[in-house]
């Protein structure tokens, strides 16, 4: 296994592809570190720290969606959010809308034109969410952030003229979320793996290591007594160590799994030659859906937190369950088409052995299909809600709960999942060994192939990797500098 990671550098546009994929998420998590003109990140920051803010709510699973860019109260605070919520909007628009569904089976063209049409979704939702935030954050920052006060934590915003702060800092906010969108837009066409979910995954992960921290903390630094023995210790360690490696070996199993529906081809004559007679099998995954579900949900949820923001954990809870279940449906009724699959099998000779060719095949395939969806999906909704039994149960800090079972690791898995098996297709093209000896990683379906480019198109992209470099040089410094000399 550790030796694909090496041959992963032996083929230069992969390599290639890699380096530009690091260098665009670089840039990312830059923007997630710059404040908005105006505001003072300090008090977020000391909210967050002290313990008494809603993190396992609506916004702090924001905060970890866009890698704490929302605790900086940064340029990229918006995230890549408002471009999901975009597309969850044109694929529910585009299940009612006859236009909008002769576009999507346009091909090439068609999704050009879907594309286009999201851009300026996302541009409107963005405006939208921007101006939500903002006016919370200027007048209203107990709504957003329940339990702040200024008296205690400091004001946020220091900007002297609040009306041009507002209209300025949307106007960033905006700006931000269509580079992030650009941005993933650019993983997916010249980097590996697709470029919104990596985003996503590397806010996720950027705070692994306050969660190691935090973690660190609950098990040796926990205060004596009874409130102690309740918030943590070496049993509630190796408890919750046994379930992250449960919950991820689950995760990987469920997303692997499929259902082998065996299919027979009938025997016929192609000019001289005899065709077909041999059995294959269809494969159902068990999860079909994916990840989307979730992230689906998730941002429905948090585009309206002022609305939800207001209700207990259970009515939250209730409400973020019943969304992954009905998109969990939603997403396999566009995305398989039981029917189209039967014609495809009776126009070659194949057929289900049992089942009659046409419309009881395509009647078959929807039955398994339920069934599996009905499995996948009960099997998302725990995931989704392990993190909030953890935070009741046992009081585990929130960005704890979120790498131990949840949203966080089931995205992380599946998109981890998904760009070993892009990079294992490059390997195996080459003829080098990819990350498992025996078999192949199964990971989601892209849904579209990837366009090659040129290698010398990569290599002129010294003008990027540059100030990449400097700005790199010099945050490492400063980081020295503040943690080792002041």
């Amino acid at each position: 296994m550790f030796s694909a990671f090496t041959n992963c550098f032996k083929i230069p546009e992969l390599r290639q592809r890699i380096f530009l994929t690091l260098g665009l998420i670089f840039i990312a998590r830059v923007g997630a570190a710059i404040p908005l003109p105006g505001i003072d990140p300090t008090p977020l920051q000391a909210y967050y720290a002290s313990g008494s803010n809603d993190g396992g709510g609506l916004v702090g699973l924001y905060n970890m969606f866009t890698g704490g860019a929302m605790m900086q109260g940064a340029v990229f605070a918006l995230g890549i959010m408002p471009y999901i919520s975009a597309s969850i909007i044109l694929q529910l628009m585009g299940a009612v809308v006859p236009s909008l569904a002769r576009l999507m089976q346009e091909g090439e063209m068609g999704r050009q034109k879907i594309s286009q049409y999201t851009r300026y979704l996302t541009i409107l939702i963005a405006a939208v969410q921007g101006m939500l935030m903002m006016y919370a954050i200027i007048w209203k920052p107990g709504t957003l952030f329940t339990g702040f006060d200024p008296n205690q934590f400091g004001n946020i915003v220091v900007a002297s003229n609040l009306s041009l702060f507002f209209v300025t800092s949307v106007i960033f906010l905006v700006t931000g979320c269509m580079i992030l969108m650009w941005l993933g837009e650019q993983i997916t066409q010249r980097g590996i793996g697709n470029g919104i979910s990596i985003l996503i995954t590397v806010g996720i992960v950027a705070d692994l290591p306050g969660a190691f921290s935090q973690a660190y903390m609950l098990v040796f630094n926990r205060p004596i007594g009874a409130e102690g023995a309740a918030m943590g210790g070496i049993p509630q360690a190796a408890i919750m160590i046994a379930l992250l490696l449960v919950v991820t070996a689950a995760i990987i199993a469920v997303t692997q799994a499929t259902r082998k529906i065996p299919v027979q081809y009938a025997k016929r004559m192609v000019g001289n030659k005899i065709m077909g007679g041999q059995s294959s099998y269809l494969p159902l995954k068990v999860n079909y859906a994916g990840v989307m579900p979730i992230i689906f949900a998730s941002a429905l949820l948090l585009f309206p937190q002022q609305i939800f923001g207001q209700f207990s954990p259970t009515v939250y809870t209730t409400v973020y369950g019943v969304l992954i279940l009905l998109f969990s449906y939603f997403w396999v009724s566009i995305m398989f088409k039981p029917l189209q699959i039967a014609d495809d099998l009776k126009r070659y000779g194949g057929y289900i052995p049992g089942v009659r060719p046409g419309e009881p095949t395509a009647k078959f395939l929807d039955y398994v299909m339920t069934r599996l969806t009905l499995a996948g999906s009960i099997f998302l909704l725990i995931i989704a809600i392990l993190p909030q039994m953890l935070m009741m149960q046992w009081n585990i800090p929130p960005k704890i709960a979120h790498f131990f079972g949840g949203t966080g690791a089931l995205i992380a898995v599946g998109v981890a999942l998904d760009t070993m098996r892009q990079v294992e297709t490059y390997l195996l093209q080459r003829h080098y060994d990819g990350f498992l000896k025996k078999g192949r990683i199964r990971g989601r379906s892209v849904g579209e192939a990837r366009r090659l480019i040129d290698s010398n198109q990569l290599k002129s992209l010294w003008a990027l990797w540059t100030p990449l470099i400097i700005i790199l040089v010099v945050g490492l410094t400063s980081w020295a500098v503040k943690a080792f000399v002041l």
